[in-house]
């Protein structure tokens, strides 16, 4: 079977703009235009608390498959940053892996979706730790195989670092995919700050603001930061968290903690894709380039697509659909 490619994506004018392509990504318009298909998974979905360790809960949604033929898999998927198990791009791909057959997890991070009430402490990006446990208790409750993961933006980096884990963690994961990952968070907090234009950084810095008034709210007695600090810009606010509620000693070390940059996924022992797009105005994409991969990991660079957009018409529906689903199909007829 021929496996779609980067290269195959070729949208029509004006969605060569990568601009076009990640505004339109999550607004409310592609939404609203989407077909009734690809909020099917929605359907008969089971709310679901799993366990971070110790005293750690996360959210999520499970729904099985209706085709009446045995289960291709189980397939998890996890969302961007300030994103939710509810995302636009999540309900569409989950909704289309399970019309090919597959039972689909959906989870909410740590602070994401209507789960900021769950844990006292934030959520930051070096929570790995909790993902790959709740992935764990995610294949012994759920244990259709084989078992896919697919994550988007910093979802891409955790469903990448949680495919590092895996095997040490007694883990069944047979492949991981990741769209628009960050790579390098230094590189693409930089990227945001002086590359990128302003109305990125404004986009991410309104939600993050809003979801940290929201976790105020839920634990009125903690102060999670001064007003001055929640006033500051990403850089800023993001050091003040890594003070404030990491272990971490600097901004830097904090970044680097996330990184899988370079040669950290050497390591990689399962099958993996990392797909990304040259026109990415959110994440610089020499950062992939300078990647040194085993040959188990496929580097797929798409000349369009914006970060996560991949946008293909009027409809809404996006190439990493057909993109995703074949790459799950292929380890589902290869076991």
């Amino acid at each position: 079977m021929t496996l779609p490619q980067g290269r195959d994506f070729q949208p029509p004018w004006p969605l060569r703009s990568g601009h076009i392509q990640t505004m339109l990504s999550s607004s409310g318009v592609r939404r609203l235009l989407l077909p009734k298909a690809a909020r099917t998974v929605l359907e008969g979905a089971e709310p679901v608390m799993v366990s971070g360790g110790a005293d750690v809960r996360l959210s999520g949604a499970y729904t099985a498959q209706r085709t009446g033929a045995p289960s291709r898999g189980l397939a998890v998927l996890f969302h961007g940053w300030e994103g939710s198990l509810d995302s636009t791009y999540v309900l569409q791909t989950g909704s289309r892996l399970l019309a090919e057959g597959w039972d689909v997890f959906r989870l909410n991070f740590r602070d994401h979706g209507d789960s900021h009430h769950l844990n006292e402490a934030l959520f930051h990006s070096c929570r790995i730790d909790e993902v790959v446990h709740a992935l764990a208790e995610i294949a012994e409750r759920w244990p259709t195989r084989p078992m896919a993961l697919a994550g988007f933006s910093l979802g891409g980096n955790f469903a990448l670092r949680a495919g590092l884990m895996a095997p040490q963690h007694g883990i069944p994961l047979a492949y991981t995919l990741a769209i628009c990952p960050i790579i390098d968070p230094a590189e693409g907090l930089f990227s945001l700050e002086k590359q990128a234009p302003w109305f990125y950084q404004a986009y991410f810095m309104q939600k993050w603001r809003h979801s940290l008034r929201t976790k105020q709210a839920a634990f009125p007695q903690h102060t999670y930061f001064e007003l001055a600090e929640l006033k500051q810009n990403l850089r800023g606010l993001t050091e003040a968290l890594v003070l404030r509620h990491t272990d971490f000693d600097s901004l830097e070390a904090y970044l680097d903690g996330y990184s899988v940059a370079g040669d950290a996924l050497r390591a990689m022992q399962i099958p993996a894709t990392i797909m990304t797009s040259r026109d990415d105005p959110v994440i610089p994409v020499n950062a992939f380039e300078q990647l040194r991969l085993p040959p188990n990991i496929e580097l797929d660079i798409a000349r369009y697509g914006g970060h996560c957009g991949f946008i293909r018409g009027l409809d809404m529906t996006s190439f990493t659909d057909d993109y995703i689903a074949a790459r799950f199909n292929a380890i589902a007829d290869a076991r």
